[in-house]
């Protein structure tokens, strides 16, 4: 199969699209979102690149999120001692946060951070941040600013949307790293995340769309939604937010001028290439599955 492969990822369906893809890529490198991150705790929580490193590890936990039989005695605690516990980590997830944010402080670059975190984690991928730079996304609801993971965790997700933004993107560059993965990919695949707030931005970050652009590897995006619908979590939310209908066509139209073709359980209109396929990823053998056949779809395109 296909030697160097680079997944865009941001939430679950991104995290296992690229463990599928650690089964039969040659190499792999996942670039995160992190415009998720959140500093609480004293640390420096990034919940995307954190996913996909535990899922690539075979740690991720059967909740979903964190680290398999992870304890959670610090956050006990501190509701013992009164405080406000909306955002839960588990111990060795924590120490991993403060770790980070330690490292951080003494000038260290995201990227080499989450590089010290997936050697010691012993994965056979590399995961790389979109960017060094502080990128946050904020929702608006109730006519007040929310951080994403306030929205998502104290607002449920359900809150209407009244609007979003990346605050400090516009100086965000990506990294050399990121840079140096989309130049010399085999093929590069866009993971079945939420289009608007997990791969909006990674692309937003500045030379990032260019890149891909100049990239001679096909690009292919592999659509969110099943059966009309996502999963989980509020990707139509923030479709309906930003004017796209939740399909696959509209996704393809958000990654126009990237995209080369599409992976979707439904007809994504006559503009671009389509492989039509079961795209649920239920366990290993579905996850291999849908890596194997993007992959011979993203090549059959180069």
């Amino acid at each position: 199969m296909t030697s160097a492969v680079v997944v865009l990822a941001g939430g679950t369906g991104g995290a296992k699209l690229a463990r599928g893809m650690l089964d039969v890529a040659g190499s792999l490198t996942v670039i995160a979102n992190t415009a998720d991150d959140i500093e609480i705790y004293g640390a420096h929580v990034s919940p995307d690149p954190d996913l996909c490193s535990f899922w690539l590890a075979d740690l991720i936990a059967d909740r979903g999120w964190g680290l398999r039989d992870d304890t959670f005695s610090v956050m006990d605690a501190l509701r013992e001692l009164g405080a406000d516990i909306w955002f839960n980590l588990g111990d060795r997830d924590l120490a991993i946060a403060i770790q980070r944010s330690q490292r951080l402080a003494e000038g260290a670059r995201l990227t080499e951070v989450l590089s010290e975190l997936g050697t010691a984690l012993g994965l056979r991928a590399r995961v790389l941040p979109m960017t060094d730079d502080t990128v946050r996304t904020w929702v608006k609801v109730d006519a007040r600013w929310l951080t994403f993971q306030e929205f998502m965790i104290r607002a449920r997700g359900t809150a209407e949307i009244q609007d979003m933004v990346l605050r400090g993107v516009d100086g965000a560059t990506a990294t050399p790293e990121v840079l140096d993965a989309i130049a010399s990919a085999d093929v590069i695949v866009i993971g079945p995340s939420n289009p608007v707030i997990s791969i909006g931005p990674i692309l937003a970050v500045g030379d990032m769309r260019q890149a891909l652009i100049d990239s001679e590897a096909p690009v292919v995006a592999i659509s969110p939604l099943v059966g009309g619908a996502a999963i989980k979590g509020p990707t139509e939310a923030f479709m309906r937010w930003a004017g796209y209908p939740p399909n696959a066509e509209a996704i393809a139209s958000i990654y126009d001028g990237v995209l080369d073709g599409i992976v979707a359980d439904e007809r994504a209109g006559d503009a671009i290439a389509v492989l039509k396929t079961d795209t649920l990823m239920r366990d290993a053998g579905d996850r291999r599955r849908v890596a194997e056949e993007t992959l011979r779809f993203a090549e059959a395109l180069g």
